[in-house]
């Protein structure tokens, strides 16, 4: 019944620009094109199996908001959050990809009371989370870190011998709504959340497919590291990054997993 349950449902893949979806899109057949109000979602097939591709354009509210339109559209198999990111840890380059085995809101913290005149350091924060339904408790918890789901994680895995552009790495990935040049700022993050790089969907979501009950991971390509003086951003990584999605479906679809 779960392998059948797999086959049946369709995952549903976000990305936030045409260049992080156009290479999914074109890969599949029997396409209909699904808009949500402005927004771009396309379904179809993709090595026989359902697919549906939502566009989300940046940031967390638009993420999230079409994370919540999809599940209730489409009671979906799986959701994974794909496309590019800027490193955060200097041991990564432009085209190494990032499995979340975590995602983390870098917006969601709270600063301690000082004077007037007393500054505001980046390290006198603490960490708050966001809420979440817990099914095991039955109410909305405060989590600093959304766990990626274990079987999309292990698909993920298998994947990767197939990947040659880069290394594969897993970790926590930072989302927030701010782009960081500054590289203090960039290694603050880095030893602050533990994340190896930034981007504006994945958390919010993790969050909602948490709330939902709907498995989930996040994958991302370094499309520009400030820490190696490679910016601007390298638009040839969103179809990379999408090539390798489509080997973490190949290996989904092959386990049947759900």
């Amino acid at each position: 019944m779960k392998e059948q349950k797999a086959q049946e449902q369709p995952v549903v893949v976000q990305g936030a620009m045409s260049v992080e979806t156009a290479e999914l899109i074109g890969a599949m057949t029997e396409t209909a094109e699904e808009p949500w109000g402005p927004w771009r979602i396309v379904r179809g097939r993709l090595f026989g199996h359902p697919l549906v591709i939502s566009e989300t354009q940046w940031g967390m509210a638009n993420a999230a908001a079409l994370a919540a339109i999809a599940i209730e559209r489409y009671h979906p198999a799986a959701l994974i959050s794909q496309g590019t990111a800027g490193a955060h840890d200097d041991a990564l380059n432009v085209y190494d990809i990032v499995l979340g085995a975590q995602t983390v809101n870098e917006s969601a913290w709270q600063s301690h009371y000082r004077p007037a005149g007393a500054g505001a350091p980046y390290d006198d924060l603490k960490k708050l989370g966001v809420f979440a339904w817990d099914a095991e408790k039955g109410e909305f918890t405060q989590e600093v870190e959304h766990a990626a789901d274990a079987g999309l994680l292990a698909a993920a895995r298998r994947a990767v011998p197939r990947y040659t552009r880069g290394k594969v790495v897993e970790g926590v990935i930072g989302t927030c709504d701010s782009w960081n040049c500054a590289i203090d700022r960039v290694k603050f993050l880095r030893t602050f959340y533990g994340s190896l790089c930034e981007e504006m969907e994945g958390d919010a979501v993790a969050q909602i497919c948490q709330s939902l009950g709907v498995p989930f991971l996040t994958i991302r390509i370094i499309s520009n590291s400030i820490l190696h003086n490679q910016d601007p951003w390298d638009l040839g990584t969103g179809p990379a990054c999408q090539g390798f999605v489509m080997e973490v479906l190949k290996e989904w679809w092959a386990r049947g997993e759900a």
